[in-house]
């Protein structure tokens, strides 16, 4: 990635965190944790995938579709607050890998055996 995309990347999970967190008012989305865990902007800075993540994975694909629903009022938002050019389309995704992270942590712990005493 190009260090211009990696600023755009930054500046958008840090405006979007405010403005989900402050200004939509959608109840799939509002009062829930929900966290922006990575931006990946199309290198033409057109599109962008945004990678969320809940506190509670059962309200994971609400707060997508919440998003998602929400995407044109981000959009105009983001564009009143930066000064680019074009704003990229958002694009709600669900980032797999905390969960799949917890999956893993606990196949490890069904796996391991009781822990022998120590001498």
């Amino acid at each position: 990635m190009s260090r211009r995309t990696d600023r755009v990347n930054e500046l958008l999970r840090e405006e979007l965190g405010e403005l989900i967190q402050l200004r939509i008012r959608d109840p799939r989305v509002e009062g829930r944790m929900i966290s922006i865990i990575e931006v990946e902007v199309s290198p033409d800075l057109r599109h962008a995938n945004v990678f969320i993540s809940c506190l509670e994975f059962a309200d994971t694909p609400d707060a997508v579709a919440g998003l998602q629903h929400s995407a044109p009022f981000l959009h105009q938002e983001l564009g009143q607050r930066l000064h680019m050019r074009s704003i990229p389309r958002l694009t709600f995704r669900v980032d797999p890998s905390l969960e799949r992270g917890a999956r893993l942590a606990s196949l490890i712990r069904g796996v391991s055996g009781p822990e022998l005493p120590r001498a």
